[in-house]
């Protein structure tokens, strides 16, 4: 069993995580890495605390404490406009103070946020391919299907 924890963008704080526990369900997007016959359980689910981040100091902690393997940062962080400047800082953090691996993303970006950040220079400026690129990867009646 695989225990993982999910970090959410503060401006969807609110957020009820359908998509994201939509994809691990299918094991689409960041959550293709699991096989489908391995059982994945969420132990934490939280939001960054909005900018910049506040909770990212303490909340990896209470998931490591809940047994979580491993922290996703949710697509949101991604493909939420504009993307969170401070995703990079987040996953670097939680890996050096908790030793937990960090996976930028969750469900699938959906296309038609995919292709509109495609054309706008911020999303090669800040390197979105190398940084989550497995979900760059997803094939596109996927990803259409979650717009």
């Amino acid at each position: 069993m695989k225990k993982i924890g999910i970090i959410i963008c503060g401006r969807y704080q609110t957020c009820g995580g359908g998509k994201c526990f939509r994809a691990l369900r299918e094991r689409a997007g960041a959550f293709s890495v699991y096989p489908k016959d391995e059982t994945v359980e969420v132990v934490g689910f939280s939001y960054c605390g909005g900018c910049p981040g506040g909770n990212i100091e303490y909340v990896p902690e209470e998931m490591k404490k809940n047994g979580a393997e491993v922290v996703h940062l949710a697509t949101g962080l991604v493909v939420g406009y504009p993307p969170c400047p401070y995703i990079r800082e987040f996953k670097e953090f939680i890996e050096k103070r908790y030793g937990l691996p960090v996976v930028v993303g969750t469900h699938p970006i959906p296309l038609k946020y995919l292709e509109m950040h495609k054309k706008l220079p911020f999303w090669k400026d800040i390197n979105m391919e190398e940084l989550a690129g497995d979900l760059m990867k997803e094939d596109k009646a996927v990803m259409e299907s979650y717009n």
